[in-house]
């Protein structure tokens, strides 16, 4: 047995180090599945977990390992973030988007704010202290983690009261969270079950999805008209899925496809857009297409997984001239799209066409249409943008009034590359797909990484510094700072932007970057409007949450 005394009490061997990660990562995961009046806390419980394994001890010899699991885990995380929330970054910035990204920002400038008048009242909090409480009130790890950085490159001290602040706020910050959405629904007297009605009713508003539709070519002025003919009287984006002829027979139209009176035209178009094909054909008709669309005309998915086709447009396919096919729409990362001819395809979109089976297989085959092949990892693509996002980090940026320059760091930059990568990377050919549980496996991995290399190192001197009066004090600020800015901005959206109660609790979550918040969110609802608001906002929070961590340690310090 004393191989193995060894192994727990000798920490000049890998083995040990390994060992000691592996034992706190599983049993943070596993307790962090413990739920506490109906949220858990999920794999931040690593962090506690490491504290308790720092406190006995258990430490890691080699500190080079220590700095290089913790440093490459934050990497990871946040590279595996900018790269979920990329493709849809900047279209976050429309109408709707626009008013949650502003209640979202204004949130996290009022954290700032309170946090920076809490430095000036307690005196005997440092900067790292209160950079760190920030960071665990507002539940967000990537901003502890560029907040060392900043720390790392102004060669300061006060890493481990980052991870102490961090860890003393956490807890109270997932709390402070779900109260203010229950205070808000009891101070605004809201019924949830009527704003689900509300969201509800947009929903079947909603002019912008692909709208599919039936018209019967009754206008004599359209008779004899081609295709191409009626897309220049409509001026908008539709396709025509299939045709069925006065004769019974149904075909795949091309462009010099002649329509007569009587023709059903199957059309793929905006919901809002309906009123201008009435006036142009006809009347909107019932028809079962799907029975009749058999041997000659079917309709089948095709899966964009050949890296060729990454960035090209739908209509470089010419799907009409070398196939005699139609695609009506794309689904992309579960949206449906209208299958516009200037439309970029990405790999893992599903293109819907229409037409003859054999044809349909020749398409296919062409563009991939490889489940297996979706679900490789495109390794070139992280380590390259890994690669850059390092050297963006490195980049100092002078900003006037400042004494050192301000750098993006390892959270930071690969955030920013990840993001471009995400959106624009087709342009560059890189291929920038990755499955759902593979991004999810390495931003969990990462993320495990790095509380684990936090919370043993800071570990060692929590107890003495937390569990006393000063702790104390740290735990209150950190209510205070997640509990003021969020009822502020969540009275003001409710009562002067009139959001609806559910994208509320949403961009609160978001915000904050809280995914226990949101699960309770999501309970609360029962549909996906929290989940909505919380993409909505989450790109833009996360990236002003690292960037606002580094800016307090570089202007105060």
């Amino acid at each position: 047995m004393d191989w193995l005394i060894t192994l727990f009490s000798d920490n000049s061997t890998i083995a040990h180090d390994v060992v000691v990660y592996a034992l706190v990562i599983a049993l943070g995961v596993l307790l962090g599945k413990i739920k506490f009046f109906g949220v858990s806390l999920g794999v931040t419980f690593v962090l506690f977990v490491g504290i308790l394994a720092g406190h006995l001890h258990f430490n890691i010899g080699n500190e080079m390992l220590l700095h290089f699991l913790r440093d490459f885990g934050l990497i990871l995380f946040v590279f595996s973030i900018g790269m979920q929330v990329g493709p849809g970054f900047f279209s976050s910035f429309k109408k709707g988007g626009m008013q949650m990204n502003l209640i979202a920002v204004l949130t996290i400038l009022l954290n700032v704010i309170v946090a920076v008048a809490i430095y000036y009242i307690d005196a005997d909090l440092t900067v790292p202290q209160v950079v760190g409480i920030l960071s665990g009130a507002v539940t967000n790890t990537p901003g502890l983690g560029a907040a060392q950085q900043a720390l790392g490159s102004l060669g300061l001290d006060g890493a481990d009261d980052l991870s102490m602040g961090y860890a003393a706020a956490y807890p109270l910050g997932v709390i402070g969270i779900i109260l203010s959405m229950i205070l808000l629904k009891v101070f605004c007297k809201i019924k949830v079950e009527n704003e689900a009605k509300e969201i509800e009713l947009e929903k079947e508003n909603n002019q912008l999805k692909p709208y599919v539709v039936t018209f019967k070519v009754e206008n004599t002025l359209m008779n004899g008209k081609t295709v191409r003919e009626l897309n220049a009287i409509v001026e908008h984006h539709f396709v025509i899925s299939r045709l069925k002829k006065t004769t019974g027979e149904i075909i795949v139209p091309t462009s010099q496809t002649v329509l007569n009176c009587g023709d059903l035209l199957l059309i793929v178009c905006s919901a809002q857009d309906e009123d201008i094909f009435h006036s142009v054909l006809g009347s909107t008709v019932q028809y079962e297409w799907g029975t009749l669309a058999q041997g000659e005309v079917v309709s089948r998915r095709i899966l964009v997984t050949n890296s060729h086709y990454n960035g090209r447009t739908l209509g470089s396919l010419r799907l009409h001239n070398g196939y005699r096919l139609n695609a009506t729409r794309v689904n992309r990362a579960g949206i449906d799209l209208i299958a516009s001819s200037n439309l970029t395809l990405q790999v893992g979109d599903r293109i819907t066409v229409v037409g003859n089976p054999s044809h349909i297989e020749r398409l296919a085959d062409r563009l991939g249409n490889s489940m297996k092949r979706l679900h490789e990892p495109n390794m070139f693509t992280m380590f390259i943008g890994i690669f850059l996002g390092i050297i963006v980090g490195l980049i100092p940026i002078a900003i006037p009034g400042m004494s050192a320059s301000m750098q993006l760091g390892l959270a930071g930059g690969p955030l920013i590359v990840a993001i471009l990568i995400s959106r624009f990377g087709y342009k560059m050919k890189l291929v920038t797909y990755t499955s759902t549980s593979a991004s999810l496996m390495l931003r969990e991995i990462g993320i495990c990484l790095f509380l684990a290399s936090v919370g043993i190192s800071a570990g060692g001197g929590f107890a003495e510094t937390v569990f006393n009066a000063q702790g104390l004090r740290w735990v209150i600020w950190g209510f205070v700072i997640t509990f003021v800015p969020l009822m502020i901005m969540a009275v003001i959206a409710r009562l002067k932007f009139k959001f609806n109660y559910l994208s509320i609790i949403g961009i609160m979550s978001g915000s904050y970057t809280d995914p226990p918040a949101l699960a309770y969110s999501n309970k609360v609802a029962n549909n996906d409007a929290p989940a909505v608001a919380y993409s909505t906002v989450y790109p833009l929070s996360m990236f002003m949450r690292v960037i606002t961590a580094q800016l307090l340690i570089l202007l105060l310090a």
